[in-house]
């Protein structure tokens, strides 16, 4: 008997819907004989063919949709045929096709798959048994169809143990640099892909980290700066920057923001924001690693008179500025009015600082259903006090990348914190992941990333 994976009458039709997997209570029976990580015909109850699918008994993820036509097996052929068909969806939307996440799993329609490319290398993380048997095939079809100089693999994921497989990584084919140095919106980073966070980067993030750009310029009139037009070299008028006192001012970024970036990682939002024109950023991160490679991405373009680096837990950080900011004003208070003495004996050091724009982009605090309760605490913490240093009329730029957390839950939770601040809130944009990280209209469970700007005032 050929072997099938056959659904159950009760189930909720979501494989007609569209959704690529099948958990163990859609289905009937297995018939046949077949290996785990085999690619099965899927039926429904009555027998009519729904799907191909390769199987995991011994997952709850039971099957995982590959094609809606009969399939066999997937072989060095089906795969070639698949990247040509990411590489082309690439091509068409991205400026920089040769760094981008070339494959994203089940919404270029191979499940348990991702490959982020990085110019000629391709990093690779595989974390489902069907994927993980033919890994030969993937590597072969990647070598015919985008002849990289090496393919690196990062499935040094836990994910993997729930599909009985063990954590790996290494050389797949060809060499590599452990250092590679990727383009995007017109700079240059330098990534880590051997012991950077997941595959290296966060492509995901490209589009947003380029909508920052109205938000950089457009501050110098708050420090006293305005355009005035006066004779220079000889006679001829143009306009010029001058301060209150009408001097000129020579600094070329006196219009730019004072922007704070929290959990930088490699600091790509930093260097937006010097692109953009940023007076001055403040790059924090708690690995010396992450701060590290920063530092040598804001060298690499130019940027290293505008960056200051800080290593230090962002939590801890926004909370030190947040009581600074309340320490300044209760003793500015008690000047004031002749009030309640305050010990101004325990100086206030760098604690206080505001900013014009402040980013947070935490790492996924949810990576659990079970875990949203806590992430939420987290999320609000970090934006109740990130709200608080962002000086009247500037911008937060929040994100989220906890799939468990919706994004109707992660604005609610954002309102909550501008509440409890005293805040504002006034949406600019809400945007999700890349244009190389498509959606699947109906899956959920591929969006994942929520970003937000807002402009802040005091209520």
């Amino acid at each position: 008997m050929a072997a099938a994976l056959v659904l159950n009458k009760s189930r909720k039709k979501r494989l007609e819907a569209g959704h690529p997997w099948i958990y163990q209570s859609e289905v009937e029976r297995i018939e046949g004989e077949y290996e785990p990580g085999d690619v099965l015909p899927v039926t429904d109850a009555r027998g009519r063919f729904l799907a191909s699918a390769y199987v995991n008994p011994g997952s709850q993820m039971i099957g995982r949709i590959v094609s809606y036509e009969p399939l066999e097996r997937m072989d060095r052929e089906f795969f070639a045929e698949r990247f040509r068909r990411c590489h082309d969806y690439r091509r068409r939307f991205l400026e920089e096709p040769s760094y981008c996440r070339l494959v994203y799993g089940e919404a270029d329609f191979l499940p348990g798959l991702t490959v982020d490319r990085f110019g000629g290398v391709l990093v690779l993380q595989i974390v489902t048994l069907g994927m993980d048997r033919v890994r030969d095939e993937i590597v072969a079809a990647l070598v015919e169809v985008f002849e990289p100089d090496g393919i690196f693999e990062r499935s040094d994921v836990g994910i993997r143990e729930a599909e009985g497989l063990e954590q790996r990584t290494g050389v797949l084919y060809g060499d590599y640099p452990r250092t590679v140095v990727i383009r995007e919106n017109g700079l240059e980073m330098e990534v880590d892909i051997v012991e950077g966070q997941k595959t290296g980067y966060f492509f995901d993030q490209r589009e947003n980290r380029a909508s920052i750009a109205p938000l950089i310029t457009g501050w110098g009139a708050r420090s006293g700066v305005e355009l005035r037009e006066l004779a220079v070299d000889g006679g001829e008028l143009r306009l010029v920057p001058v301060n209150a006192k009408g001097k000129e001012v020579t600094f070329p970024y006196w219009d730019g923001a004072m922007v704070l970036e929290c959990f930088a990682h490699t600091g790509s939002f930093t260097l937006h924001a010097c692109k953009y024109g940023a007076k001055k950023v403040t790059c924090l991160d708690i690995s010396e690693h992450a701060i590290e490679t920063a530092r040598r991405n804001v060298e690499r373009n130019g940027f290293a008179d505008r960056v200051e680096f800080i290593v230090a837990n962002a939590f801890d950080y926004l909370r030190e500025q947040a009581r600074g900011l309340e320490e300044r004003a209760a003793r500015a208070l008690a000047g004031e009015s002749g009030g309640a003495k305050v010990d101004t004996s325990k100086p206030l050091g760098g604690a206080g600082r505001t900013w014009d724009v402040v980013i947070l982009d935490p790492p996924a605090f949810a990576k659990t259903k079970g875990a949203v309760e806590n992430a939420c605490r987290g999320y609000k913490d970090i934006n109740l006090h990130g709200l608080k240093l962002v000086n009247e009329g500037g911008f937060l730029v929040t994100a989220s990348c906890s799939y468990h957390v919706r994004p109707d839950l992660f604005l609610e939770t954002i309102h909550a914190a501008a509440t409890d601040a005293g805040k504002l809130l006034r949406l600019v944009e809400f945007r999700g992941a890349g244009k190389d990280h498509p959606q699947l209209l109906g899956v959920n469970e591929g969006h994942y990333l929520k970003f937000a700007i807002f402009e802040v005032r005091s209520r």
